[in-house]
């Protein structure tokens, strides 16, 4: 088997909280150390790049993990496997959608990666998360606390935010994304800004970390909040006055626009149903 290796190093964004950033889809993975324990976010999207990020993991430490998987995208989960027999955590809806669609999630991204990356991804073990919870959950993480959270429809029907408030870190999922725009392809854009409006109210940290990108400060993810707010809002108006005279207005290119704009119009169909 031919290891994936990434040359990327772990970047410590509070008291013994790691971040780190992969060229693969700019994906985040974190790492929360306590005394003879860690928490593991997300297990990316192989197992070839899974067993990447345990050697990484084992260079800052030794100990037993739990995992929590942020929702069910295929990038945060389908290295799950190589992670047993610890506890994998996620929201019921997270695990529902892994049991049944993860099959055919996989055949999907075989479809669409690299030739060379295919064996790769026929490879991977679906595994869902075997903890769940719907709203809220705390983790004892050596003595560290972990909040679990899950505010509301957004990304997906099932994105969840880990709290670490003695390093005043968030990991926010794909609930936040840095250096591209929000992914819309199952999202729900009338939900997200309230979602992440709860989650800003809740958790006033310095400190957030997107599901892909650069780490950022509270400041982007309230920035990112209006955007949200925008498109939710030209969403509803597009639904009845029509998307041509309205499609410039968004804050985002044509094509996400449209993205966003279809799952918008899904939302508001089934409404008025």
């Amino acid at each position: 088997m031919t290891l994936v290796r990434e040359l990327k190093s772990w970047q410590e964004v509070g008291d013994r909280v790691y971040v780190r950033r992969h060229e693969s889809y700019d994906m985040n993975v974190g790492l929360v150390v306590g005394d003879g324990h860690c928490l593991v976010f997300d297990t990316r999207m192989s197992h070839r790049e899974a067993a990447d990020l345990i050697e990484a993991i084992r260079g800052i430490t030794a100990s037993p993990w739990t995992v929590v998987n942020s929702h069910a995208h295929f990038d945060h989960y389908f290295g799950n496997a190589l992670f047993r027999p610890a506890e994998i955590w996620g929201h019921a809806r997270c695990a529902e959608e892994i049991e049944l669609y993860g099959a055919e999630q996989r055949s999907k991204v075989a479809g669409f990666v690299p030739v060379d990356r295919r064996q790769e991804v026929e490879e991977v073990e679906i595994d869902p998360p075997d903890h769940t919870f719907t709203t809220a959950a705390t983790l004892d993480i050596g003595g560290r606390i972990v909040h679990l959270r899950h505010f509301g429809l957004g990304h997906s029907s099932n994105d969840i935010v880990a709290h670490i408030p003695d390093a005043g870190v968030v990991f926010a999922g794909d609930l936040v994304e840095q250096g591209a725009p929000p992914a819309f392809g199952d999202s729900y854009p009338l939900d997200w800004p309230d979602t992440t409006a709860r989650m800003l109210n809740e958790m006033r940290e310095p400190v957030y970390v997107p599901g892909h990108g650069a780490v950022v400060d509270r400041d982007f993810v309230v920035g990112q909040h209006g955007d949200l707010v925008t498109v939710a809002d030209l969403a509803r108006r597009a639904h009845v006055e029509g998307l041509r005279d309205l499609i410039h207005a968004f804050p985002y290119s044509e094509e996400v626009t449209r993205q966003a704009i279809e799952r918008a119009f899904l939302q508001l169909d089934a409404l008025q149903a």
